[in-house]
């Protein structure tokens, strides 16, 4: 469970990074509406939000499949 703990954390503050990326975009999109480049720099840690959050969904299942071989 410690590996399940440290993804469940980098879960966290990739989430934080996001959110950073996010307002970054908003502002940059509004002082410089030319700049559309910037649009793209948040998909990066969603991606990465993307992965995590898939693997934090199955571990129940991966965990009860365990439980029944045991």
């Amino acid at each position: 469970m410690a590996g399940s703990k440290g993804i469940r954390q980098f879960h966290r503050v990739v989430s934080m990074v996001f959110m950073a990326t996010v307002v970054f975009t908003a502002v940059a999109l509004t002082v410089n509406a030319e700049a559309v480049w910037v649009s793209y720099v948040p998909l990066l840690p969603l991606f990465v939000l993307m992965g995590t959050g898939v693997y934090m969904w199955f571990l129940p299942q991966i965990a009860r499949r365990r439980a029944r071989r045991a």
